[in-house]
C-alpha cells in the first residue's frame, strides 16, 4: 500500500484518505467550490493540504495552491495598521518588472526592494520574464521552490511578509507579498495566464496575471513579455489587446482585467525607441537629456493611436533606458552580431522595454471616436469606496548586473477606504502550548462565506514564508459547517508541536478563497521536556548544561 508521509510525521493511508474524501463530498454538495482550476487532472499532496498538482489541458502542470508600524502624520490615525487620512486609509506598493535573462539570481535582493523605505512597503508586486524554463529546470521547479521566489521569500519574510500567491508560465513568473496584518483582507485570489509566442502554443511570450480582492477593492497585476524587435511594435499592441481580452476570471462582478478597479500592467513590454540613430541615443543618454527621445518611444507615440492604451497611464521616464546593457555592467551593448558574412559591429539600440504602467476603471469607456483622454487618475468623492493611485517613484536600480536588463522599481500609495475590516474568521490557543502534551483552540466565524470541511488551521512559526510553510495542521470540524458566531474547540496533536517552542501563529487557511482568511495573535510554545531525550538541546544538570 502506498503511503505519504506528512511534515508532522503522520502515515496517512491512501484508502483511508479516500474514504474521507467520499465523505467530505457528501458533505459538501450543499457547497458550491470554486478553485479555479477547472480543468485537467488534480491530486492533492497529503503532507499540504494547501496545494494540488494539476495537469492542465493546456500543458501547464504543477503544485498549485488552492490559496512594523507605520509613523502617523499631522492629521492621520492609525487603523489596521495601515494609515488613515481624510477618511481613507493608505497603502504602500512596491513593484518589480526584471527581464532576468535565464540568469540566477543575486546573493542579495535588498536594495531591490528597499526594505527601509519610510513608510514601510506593505505589498510587494514582482514580476520577472525569462526565468530559466529548460525543461529539466521547468519540471524541478514544480517540485520545489524556484529559485528567484526562494530568494525573495527568504529576504521578505523575515520583515513579516508571506507570499500571498504566485503564477508561471514557463519564464514568466509573476510573485505577490504581503505584510501578515493585511492577509484576511485579501480575499478572491486567482491567477491565470495567455500565451501569444509561437502562434500561441508556446509560452516564451505572453502575460500572466493575479487578480483579488485587498479590502473589497478588486486590483488586478498583469506581467507581460511581448513580441521582441523594432519593427513589431504594431504586434505589440496586438498583443497586449489579445491579451486583456482573453483573459477572464471566474468572478461575477470582474470577469475581465479591464473589469477591475485598478489595473497594473508591466513587464517586458519590448517597445523601442524609433527614429533615432545609435550615436544620438547613447549622446543623449550621456548628456542626461532623456526628454529628447520621449517623443520616439514606441509606446508612446502607439498610445496617441490606441484608445484602450491611452487608459493606462505612466509616469516619466526619467531613469536610463534598461536595456540592453553587457551582463556584470553599466555600458550599454558592445557586442558583435554574427551574420552570413561574419561578425558586423551592429548593436542593440537602448530602449525602455521594460514598464509599469496602471489603470483605474473610468466611471464610462471613451468611445473611439472621442479624442479625449479620459480623466481616470481622480477619485470621485461621490463614490462610497474610492480608491486613488498616486505614483512616489518611477526608476530602474542600476547595481545590478545578472542580466543584460535592468531592474524597473515603482512604488505608489494607494489611498482607499476599505469595504470591511473585520477578519472573517477569529483563531485563538488555550491554555498552555507545548509538545508533551495535545494542544487546544478555538476558532470563530465572525462573518458569513463560503466555508468547506477542507478548510484547516495551520501552526505556523513567526516569519513563515507561505500558507504552506507551516509546522503542522489539523482540519476544522468535520460534521457540519459552522454558525455565525459559533465558538468552535478542536485539538491539535502533540506529535506535530515543535519540541523547541517559540513564537507561532495559528491561521485560518479557506479552500475555497485560496488564503488565510484569519489568524491568531502571536503566542509561545514552551521547550518540551521531549527535547533533552531526543539530544535537541543540553540536559541541565544542577544549574550545568
Amino acid at each position: 500500500m502506498l503511503r505519504f508521509k506528512s511534515r508532522a510525521g503522520c502515515e496517512l493511508e491512501l484508502e483511508e484518505e479516500q474514504l474521507r474524501t467520499n465523505c467530505r463530498n457528501q458533505k459538501e454538495n450543499k457547497h458550491s467550490e470554486t478553485t479555479g482550476l477547472t480543468t485537467g487532472k488534480q491530486v492533492q499532496a497529503p503532507d499540504s493540504p494547501s496545494k494540488t498538482f494539476v495537469v492542465c489541458s493546456q500543458g501547464v502542470c504543477g503544485f498549485f495552491e488552492t490559496p512594523q508600524e507605520r509613523p502617523t502624520e499631522k492629521g492621520e490615525t492609525m487603523s489596521a495598521g495601515i494609515f488613515q487620512s481624510g477618511g481613507r486609509d493608505k497603502c504602500r506598493l512596491h513593484m518589480v518588472t526584471w527581464n532576468v535573462a535565464t540568469a540566477e539570481p543575486p546573493e542579495d535582493v535588498a536594495s531591490l526592494m528597499q526594505l527601509d523605505v519610510q513608510p514601510p512597503t506593505d505589498i510587494y508586486v514582482i514580476g520577472l520574464q525569462e526565468v530559466n524554463a529548460t525543461p529539466v529546470r521547468f519540471i524541478s521547479d514544480l517540485l520545489v521552490e524556484d529559485s528567484w521566489s526562494h530568494v525573495f521569500m527568504e529576504t521578505l519574510a523575515p520583515r513579516g511578509f508571506v507570499k500571498v500567491t504566485s503564477v508561471r508560465m514557463q519564464g514568466l513568473l509573476l510573485l505577490v507579498f504581503a505584510k501578515q496584518m493585511h492577509l484576511p483582507f485579501i480575499r478572491n485570489i486567482q491567477t491565470t495566464y495567455t500565451r501569444t509566442g509561437i502562434f500561441g502554443y508556446w509560452g516564451n511570450k505572453g502575460g500572466v496575471s493575479v487578480r483579488f480582492s485587498f479590502y473589497g477593492h478588486m486590483v488586478c497585476f498583469l506581467n507581460c513579455h511581448l513580441a521582441a524587435h523594432m519593427n513589431y511594435a504594431l504586434q505589440r499592441v496586438d498583443e497586449i489587446e489579445h491579451i486583456l481580452e482573453k483573459q477572464d476570471f471566474d468572478i461575477t462582478d470582474t470577469p475581465h482585467v479591464r473589469d477591475h478597479k485598478v489595473v497594473f500592467w508591466f513587464g517586458d513590454l519590448n517597445f523601442r525607441i524609433a527614429d533615432h540613430g545609435l550615436h544620438f541615443l547613447r549622446s543623449s543618454i550621456n548628456s542626461e537629456r532623456l526628454n529628447l527621445l520621449w517623443s520616439k518611444d514606441q509606446l508612446t507615440m502607439m498610445k496617441k493611436n490606441e484608445p484602450f492604451l491611452q487608459e493606462f497611464e505612466e509616469g516619466p521616464l526619467n531613469f536610463k533606458p534598461t536595456y540592453k546593457f553587457n551582463r556584470n555592467s553599466d555600458t550599454y551593448d558592445t557586442s558583435s552580431v554574427k551574420t552570413w558574412f561574419g561578425f558586423n559591429g551592429k548593436k542593440r539600440k537602448p530602449a525602455w522595454t521594460d514598464r509599469i504602467l496602471w489603470r483605474i476603471k473610468p466611471k464610462t469607456f471613451p468611445s473611439e471616436d472621442d479624442d479625449d483622454k479620459a480623466s481616470i487618475s481622480t477619485v470621485d468623492e461621490t463614490e462610497e469606496y474610492p480608491l486613488l493611485v498616486i505614483q512616489d517613484k518611477y526608476t530602474c536600480d542600476m547595481s545590478y548586473g545578472v542580466s543584460d536588463h535592468k531592474p524597473v522599481i515603482a512604488t505608489f500609495s494607494l489611498e482607499l477606504k476599505k469595504c470591511y475590516d473585520t477578519p472573517q474568521v477569529h483563531v485563538s490557543p488555550l491554555g498552555v502550548w507545548c509538545a508533551d502534551h495535545d494542544a487546544l483552540l478555538t476558532y470563530t466565524v465572525q462573518e458569513d462565506f463560503m466555508s468547506s470541511t477542507w478548510d484547516w488551521i495551520g501552526l505556523y512559526k513567526v516569519g513563515f514564508k507561505s500558507a504552506s510553510d507551516y509546522e503542522t495542521f489539523v482540519w476544522v470540524r468535520e460534521e457540519e459547517l459552522p454558525e455565525i458566531n459559533e465558538v468552535i474547540q478542536i485539538s491539535m496533536d502533540k506529535d506535530g508541536i515543535p519540541l523547541l517552542g517559540g513564537q507561532f501563529v495559528l491561521g485560518y487557511y479557506s479552500t475555497n478563497m485560496q488564503s488565510i482568511i484569519g489568524f491568531s495573535a502571536n503566542f509561545q510554545i514552551l521547550e518540551s521536556k521531549r527535547a533533552v531525550m531526543e539530544g535537541l538541546v543540553p540536559e541541565n544538570i544542577n544549574g550545568l548544561k
